[in-house]
């Protein structure tokens, strides 16, 4: 297994890729997303072109784990009081 990582000081996430050709996306040292064939092909041709904060924002994206901006309006909702 080949570790990989990206952008120690932004949203904590890491990739590393494997000995098959899979992609594992991690958050914070757990595997959030894995990528096979073309996704994890596509992925590694955008990380290599673009910058630490883009590779991010990537992985964010990919694994459906980032700010959607209504946070405070959700938590303000009648249903999330208690």
């Amino acid at each position: 297994m080949n570790e990989l990582r990206s952008g120690e000081e932004g949203l904590g996430f890491t990739y590393r890729s494997r000995k098959n050709g899979d992609l594992e996306i991690l958050h914070r040292g757990r595997v959030a997303s894995t990528l096979r064939g073309n996704d994890a092909k596509d992925f590694l041709s955008e990380v290599e072109v673009g910058e630490d904060s883009d590779a991010q924002q990537l992985m964010a994206r990919i694994t459906g784990n980032y700010k959607r901006g209504n946070e405070r309006l959700a938590s303000q909702h009648p249903r999330n009081r208690r």
